[in-house]
């Protein structure tokens, strides 16, 4: 089984924000981070999910991913991704981002768990960390898909 682990950060919610991934397969582990100037906790949050979910490079093995984003979670296990999708992402937010899920999703069939954020579980706080210092190195690329939305 492959785990995943991912948190996302925005200082000001917009701003700057990063993301942080662990991925675990057997005795291997590997860890993504990634900033940009402005961008927001949820983008992070489900791009941390993208990123760690393009890493992956077999198919066939299950994939489980511990987030503490219900946002990202609760809009895959619940089903409310679908329903966006069919309705076009009309009103909803981070559409582009969405629209790189799927494919994903549709290949990894990942199972999502919500874990509590800032709880002492020690992967997801490591991914708050890098998702942090990702957000704070200097001169950060822009987030596209915020800064120039659809």
């Amino acid at each position: 089984m492959i785990i995943i682990h991912t948190d996302g950060a925005a200082r000001g919610n917009p701003g700057p924000g990063g993301y942080g991934a662990v991925l675990q397969y057997k005795q291997h582990r590997k860890e993504l981070s990634e900033g940009f100037r402005m961008t927001t906790n949820n983008r992070m949050e489900l791009l941390a999910v993208i990123k760690a979910l393009q890493e992956i490079k077999v198919n066939g093995i299950p994939v489980t991913i511990y987030s503490d984003s219900k946002y990202v979670v609760d809009a895959v296990e619940k089903g409310w991704l679908w329903s966006w999708q069919k309705k076009g992402f009309k009103d909803k937010k981070n559409p582009d981002l969405w629209r790189k899920y799927i494919p994903l999703h549709l290949k990894y069939k990942p199972k999502l768990i919500w874990v509590k954020g800032h709880a002492g579980h020690p992967e997801n706080e490591r991914c708050d960390q890098l998702a942090v210092a990702a957000a704070e190195k200097p001169y950060l690329p822009p987030d596209q898909g915020y800064e120039n939305p659809e």
